[in-house]
């Protein structure tokens, strides 16, 4: 006979301690059992079957008694000589779900018989032998003391688990709150996937989320969704509906780790609690998942908060983001002070959907909507699906101003095309009044967007206009002049904007302001005076049109 000479598991110390079910490897691992010297002889790869409870017994047929989950110990002594009925006696073991057979090796046998070795190994039931006496009611009383200890200690991290998730529903936690507190209990990554296998939230733990969702929607449609909590498909995937009422929305999935332990009891009532906490979240909130989504992961984009460039492909990718062959621009809506930022979304993701342009959508901060949008090639320019979304967002915001920024040829880079866009909308000069009036805010007079193109001084100046610098340079070019203005209720700034504007004509500046050219002389000989400078002066002439420019902006809204 050959014997198995595969070492038992490394001891213990009162229970497992790890939240796992005890098991027939660290049961002979036990001082009690060590003692006795135990060698596995047969089913040795099934070491990690849970033990529930300790039987001894010298029947024939101990099966009886048994309800599955038993070590089974025995002195050998009622053990039947013919093999057609010590198959019979392993056979009955194994089908009732016996956890492991340990024979003593003292009192009739002094090495296993061949038929009860044969038998276990055509089972796949470990078989273990004593070399030593042991006392059998000693093992009874230490491996039922550690699995009542473990039934106890289950119990208490099963109440801690409800009383979590109890306390994320009562003060009205989001879907992404759900997924992190169930991956920071099991260990495990979760995500949340929609019914057309987007992956909506991944909270990743001993991975990343590129690991957690490269590929995913090929590995997702391959893993099949029941009615319960099970382990399914072909990565082994512990999945959870998302449902209420009969109606589905969608999954919530446990990531086995490489290397790591069985998905056990607790794994099972953490992602079917995250699933109740998930139905509960989306009745309450008025966002969408897809919304909520998109929103977090194109903030994550715009701020470069990705851990690498694979994970924020593998990110866009799960949720219909394509990241190949494409190109990358960001649109943004900045509604200028207008709150409901959702139906913005929702008017941004309805028109680039109809446009066929795939994209991610969201509220990147308080009155600012953004897209983000992936250009094919073969596909027609993107200014007339920009026009076409700037006229949509106008006319529901007629305040609104819609910026967008570079095209980049890499995801990672888009957050380049998010910044420039945010400095066109930060320059582009408030809507007059008589612009205001008509509805729609242009850029042009031929389209409604606007891009790092459409950006000259003006705008620029009023970008800075916080800048103390700006202010401080306005003031001492034109402050003496604005102050005469007020004391004499004189109208110098105005003449010497006619000027400038004018070139230093002053022919054409005194037609433009319907005065006399002698009127016109000297006004600007007392602005000339005031400021110290000769107008002739073409620098000084720059100087202060670029003043006034600021003067003019430092006093818009």
């Amino acid at each position: 006979m050959t014997e198995d000479h595969s070492p038992p598991c490394a001891p213990i110390a009162g229970n497992t301690g790890s939240g796992r079910p005890l098991t027939v490897a660290d049961v002979l691992a036990l001082p009690v059992l060590a003692a006795g010297r135990p060698r596995v002889v047969a089913g040795a790869a099934r070491l990690d079957r849970p033990v529930r409870w300790v039987h001894i017994t010298e029947l024939t047929d101990p099966a009886s008694f048994l309800k599955g989950g038993e070590l089974v110990l025995t002195t050998g002594m009622p053990l039947p000589e013919e093999p057609g009925r010590v198959r019979r006696y392993v056979d009955e073991l194994a089908d009732i779900g016996a956890a492991a057979l340990v024979i003593e090796l003292v009192r009739r046998y002094h090495r296993p018989p061949e038929a009860l070795v044969r038998a276990c190994r055509a089972r796949d039931l470990p078989l273990v032998t004593l070399a030593r006496d042991v006392n059998f009611l000693e093992v009874t009383q230490v491996v039922h003391t550690l699995v009542l200890g473990n039934q106890t200690e289950a119990m208490h991290r099963t109440q801690r688990i409800h009383e979590a998730f109890t306390a994320l529903t009562l003060r009205g936690a989001g879907p992404e709150d759900a997924v992190r507190a169930a991956a920071e209990m099991s260990g495990h990554t979760v995500v949340l996937e929609n019914l057309v296998h987007r992956a909506m939230f991944c909270e990743p733990s001993g991975g990343t989320v590129e690991d957690a969702l490269t590929d995913w929607e090929e590995r997702s449609r391959a893993t099949p969704t029941g009615d319960s909590t099970a382990v399914r498909g072909p990565g082994g995937w512990l999945v959870a509906p998302v449902a209420f009422q009969g109606e589905r929305w969608g999954r919530v999935v446990m990531l086995p780790a490489p290397g790591a332990r069985p998905f056990g009891p607790e794994d099972v009532t953490v992602l079917e609690r995250t699933a109740m906490s998930l139905t509960i979240a989306r009745l309450v909130h008025a966002t969408t998942w897809e919304r909520g989504a998109h929103r977090g992961a194109l903030r994550d984009i715009a701020g470069q908060r990705h851990r690498s460039a694979g994970e924020a492909r593998a990110r866009a990718a799960a949720l219909g983001l394509p990241t190949e062959d494409c190109r990358y621009l960001a649109v943004l809506v900045d509604s200028r002070g207008e709150a409901d930022g959702e139906a913005l979304e929702a008017l941004l993701s309805e028109e680039l959907t109809a446009a066929g342009i795939p994209a991610l959508t969201g509220e990147l901060a308080p009155g600012r909507v953004a897209g983000l949008l992936a250009l094919r090639p073969d596909r027609a320019p993107w200014r007339a699906a920009v026009e076409r979304l700037a006229r949509a967002a106008l006319h529901v915001r007629p305040h609104a101003v819609v910026s967008v920024g570079c095209e980049v040829t890499e995801l990672p880079e888009a957050a380049r095309s998010f910044r420039e866009a945010a400095r066109v909308a930060e320059a582009v000069l408030p809507a007059p009044a008589t612009a205001a009036t008509a509805g729609i805010q242009r850029a042009t007079p031929d389209k409604s967007f606007h891009e790092l193109a459409d950006i000259g001084l003006r705008q620029l100046l009023y970008a800075l206009r916080g800048d103390t610098r700006i202010q401080d340079y306005a003031e001492r070019t034109l402050g003496r002049i604005a102050d005469h203005d007020s004391r004499h209720h004189t109208d110098l700034l105005t003449t010497l904007r006619l000027y400038l504007d004018a070139a230093g004509n002053k022919t054409v500046a005194a037609r433009r302001g319907g005065l006399s050219r002698q009127t016109l002389y000297q006004r600007l000989h007392s602005v000339e005076r005031l400021l110290g400078c000769d107008l002739e002066s073409g620098e000084r002439r720059s100087e202060l049109h670029v003043a006034l420019m600021a003067y003019d902006v430092l006093r818009l809204p």
